[in-house]
């Protein structure tokens, strides 16, 4: 008898000393919504160490989209429009891929090697969905001595906010 009451006892303290476990719990199977899911179109040429976006519940943050083709190859070299077509386009195809849209991009970061203030207008002319006159995303134009890659003109990195299926309901409905 004692032995049982000792067994018990200590199966308790065992128990009581085991730390619960950290977060919520999920059930197997269940999906996380905020875990992070990571990008990597294969079509896309990722600058080597980096991921293209990583995306945690509704936002999507993309790494710098280059002016590379699905194969690799640098396109328009010397040419910054060229280059900022084939960058947006990247970035458009990783946002696609993300679950979102260019009217989804909430802030816009555009890298320009020796930038002069003219250029913002070839850029913009580039990409003219991620440049609406009625609410622009926040962003920033830095001119940047170089790029990772030779002859590259121009990188894009953005952050996007996927918006939601469905619209909530004005006012009160049927029930």
């Amino acid at each position: 008898m004692r032995f049982a009451k000792s067994t018990v006892v200590t199966a308790a303290l065992l128990a009581a000393c085991v730390a619960p476990p950290t977060g919520r719990f999920q059930p197997p199977g269940d999906v996380d919504p905020v875990a992070a899911r990571y990008i990597n179109p294969g079509t896309l040429t990722a600058l080597p160490g980096f991921t293209h976006a990583v995306r945690i519940g509704p936002t999507v943050y993309v790494s710098g989209e280059i002016a590379l083709d699905s194969t690799g190859h640098l396109v328009g070299p010397g040419d910054l429009r060229a280059q900022a077509t084939q960058a947006f386009a990247n970035l458009a195809t990783v946002l696609r891929i993300a679950g979102a849209a260019p009217a989804d991009v909430a802030r816009l970061t555009v890298y320009v090697v020796n930038y002069a203030p003219r250029d913002l207008d070839v850029v913009r002319a580039a990409a003219p969905d991620f440049f609406p006159e009625r609410n622009p995303p926040a962003g920033m134009v830095v001119g940047v001595q170089a790029l990772p890659l030779d002859g590259l003109l121009i990188a894009v990195d953005a952050t996007a906010v996927v918006r939601a299926l469905f619209h909530p309901r004005s006012g009160p409905g049927p029930r």
